[in-house]
């Protein structure tokens, strides 16, 4: 059975991050702010005019691109925009997952309800409808370079509301036109503009860099969570953590890191039972935590500021301006905010696994530990975590390459009419695998840290801690010998990114509103 749905009401330019948060998990129907529509039908009406006065509007009746001075007669207009949406659906590659195909949908929703792209209110409802009706359009994941705007993939998108190409309805793909039933939509034929309003804008990469930081919250609170079982495994210090280190730098993140990964060790037993055990210096991977995972959640809270704003953004074009009844050409398609944005999502994944990959290597490390050698009893006969380190070091070193800058690369295109490009799709899509692998390098940490925990007992860690702990034991066994490790894995990355977490972690998380 499924659950009931809230129904969550957009109102154009203001909706936060909390909504596309739900929006991506799927937990919500949308409606539209009923204030938003005077905007929509000013703005189409004029364009109306424009048609109707003969005036010549790029976008309206021109060409695009390096086509722009061609001029397109009234009786063609329709077909002009229908041909765009046919000629731009080149994109290939693996569908879009729905939880991205979702937010795309919400925020083309949101761009055109601005009022600043011309389009009918039929076009908006036809789009919400579809999504009510868990009607996805199918966009292959490749093809754009992040200006002007997603056009192949926001191509495929527009293609369903014509009755063209396929939609996935409850993971099925069907034809369009059987989508358009189900949803009780008619297909379009599209006004003047429509076309461009649809392809143009930053919807795609934006939705996909959303991903990223949503899965990426995920993967810096089971980090931060697993560095501190590690820290309990071994017996480190708590001394760097104290408040007045962190606020003589005066790092948000930094201190605000400092003070959860207190919370999460208060009152723990392992804690009290080492404080004058003369242990001055831990290796940084457990004595810098607050720096470098501050420093990373300062930049994940900066990417959804950049975010939520995009998400919010009239980002196609020309923009219609219907109090002075103006047309203007500009280039918010240009999606380099959101490459950047992404480019610092990556840098973030990235160093959340490599010191947890750093972390994994000093628990298996007996001299610099104090632990069994690979955390197993009887090593020799037993590798323990041995290979398990050299996965997660596998996983942290593809991050490695991912993680460089997608925003630094251009290829011009259209006859170099769009001759700077950002890359921003690409940018963003690649954070899905750098996810999956950090989620995987925290898990087998986590996993390994448990195992270290196990050999301080009777002691026991925090309240927190040992909830935690005993997550990581319902999905994964103590190693007494050696087994196939795989399946346990599997098991702790799906931890990694599950979001299963405590309180003051996520409370860490951005919750950047209007």
């Amino acid at each position: 059975m499924s659950l009931q749905k809230k129904l969550c009401c957009l109102t154009p330019g203001r909706v936060t991050l909390a909504t596309l948060r739900e929006i991506y998990h799927g937990t919500v129907t949308l409606s539209l702010d009923p204030q938003a529509i005077d905007a929509v039908e000013k703005a189409q009406q004029t364009v109306e005019a424009i048609v109707k006065h003969g005036d010549v509007v790029y976008g309206i009746n021109t060409g695009f691109g390096k086509l722009a001075q061609t001029t397109i007669a009234n009786d063609h207009l329709a077909e002009l925009q229908r041909n765009l949406v046919l000629s731009h659906s080149v994109g290939l590659g693996k569908p879009l997952p729905d939880d991205v195909v979702r937010v795309v949908m919400a925020s083309k929703i949101i761009s055109l309800a601005r009022g600043h792209s011309g389009v009918r209110m039929r076009v908006i409802d036809s789009l919400l409808r579809l999504f009510n009706a868990g009607v996805m359009p199918v966009i292959p994941e490749k093809g754009s370079v992040g200006a002007s705007g997603d056009l192949a993939p926001l191509a495929h998108l527009s293609l369903m509301l014509l009755g063209e190409g396929n939609v996935r309805i409850n993971g099925e793909e069907v034809p369009a036109t059987a989508g358009l039933k189900m949803a009780g939509v008619e297909p379009l034929v599209l006004g003047p503009k429509e076309g461009l309003a649809l392809l143009n804008g930053t919807q795609v990469s934006t939705a996909l860099a959303l991903r990223g930081l949503f899965e990426g919250e995920k993967v810096f609170g089971a980090g931060l969570v697993a560095g501190a079982l590690s820290l309990e495994a071994i017996k480190g210090s708590v001394k760097p953590f104290d408040a007045r280190i962190h606020e003589a730098r005066g790092q948000t993140g930094q201190i605000d890191v400092a003070a959860a990964v207190r919370v999460l060790l208060a009152d723990s037993e392992i804690v009290d039972s080492h404080q004058h055990c003369g242990r001055v210096q831990d290796p940084y991977s457990i004595r810098c935590v607050p720096q470098v995972m501050g420093a990373c959640l300062d930049n994940l809270r900066h990417a959804a500021r950049v975010l939520q704003i995009e998400a919010n953004a009239a980002s196609d074009n020309p923009l219609v301006f219907s109090d002075t009844g103006e047309v203007i050409s500009g280039g918010n398609f240009h999606a380099e905010p959101v490459a950047f944005a992404a480019d610092i999502i990556a840098l973030a994944v990235a160093e959340i696994g490599a010191i947890s990959e750093r972390r994994l290597a000093l628990l298996l490390d007996t001299g610099l530990s104090g632990l069994p050698p690979f955390l197993v009893k009887e090593g020799g006969i037993n590798s323990g975590f041995m290979i398990a380190q050299v996965t997660a070091a596998a996983l942290a070193s593809e991050n490695k390459s991912l993680a460089h800058p997608g925003s630094v690369d251009n290829l011009p295109t259209s006859a170099n009419q769009e001759d700077h490009v950002s890359m921003a799709t690409y940018a963003a899509r690649r954070l899905g695998d750098m996810c999956f692998n950090t989620a995987a390098v925290v898990g087998i940490e986590a996993m390994a840290a448990a195992q270290g925990i196990e050999f301080s007992r009777p002691l026991r860690s925090s309240p927190l801690m040992e909830d935690v702990f005993s997550g990581v034991r319902q999905r994964v066994a103590f190693l007494d010998k050696d087994r196939l490790l795989a399946p346990d894995i599997e098991s702790m990355r799906q931890w990694g990114a599950s979001g299963e977490l405590p309180a003051v972690i996520t409370q860490l998380f951005p919750s950047t509103s209007a």
